[in-house]
């Protein structure tokens, strides 16, 4: 069984320095899927907005800018509150969303936790998978030598 880590919070679809809206978000992060972090916006609503990007972007967006193209994620304050901005373009439109520091990095250390940096690759099984590729079967016992080897050939013409 693979340990999924959820956390819902609203974030705020900044529409101007001045203006805001609350968006209900879902924060999601699947062991089975180790390198992602999911975000769904628009929680209830018919067409609920799914984002998918690396967990590593996010847990560096916490301390400092980082991220280019499509996801950009960098600290700021605001208010005086500490608050993460997330800056998402598709080709649907850009969207500025802003969430709340604390739980957004009290999610990512859980998800650290269940999943630390450096052992991702693991949860995936890749070793598993190619040791059972490459396993010898009884099969393999039908040919003992390369039927199609040209050592072998010999030149008695």
């Amino acid at each position: 069984m693979h340990t999924v880590v959820e956390r819902e919070l609203e974030l705020k679809l900044v529409l101007s320095p001045e203006r805001s809206i609350p968006v209900p978000a879902r924060l999601t992060y699947r062991a089975d899927d180790p390198y992602a972090v999911h975000i769904m916006f628009h929680l209830g609503s018919e067409h609920p907005v799914h984002w998918t990007f690396a967990r590593e972007l996010l847990v560096e967006g916490v301390f400092r800018p980082c991220g280019h193209g499509d996801v950009r994620v960098w600290p700021t304050k605001t208010e005086g509150r500490n608050v993460v901005l997330m800056a998402l373009t598709s080709p649907d439109g850009d969207a500025l969303l802003e969430a709340p520091a604390a739980p957004v990095s009290a999610w990512l250390e859980r998800t650290l936790r269940a999943v630390p940096p450096g052992s991702e690759g693991e949860q995936l099984g890749i070793d598993d998978g190619l040791a059972e590729l490459l396993a010898t079967t009884p099969a393999d016992d039908l040919y003992p030598r390369d039927p199609w080897s040209s050592d072998d050939s010999s030149d008695d013409r």
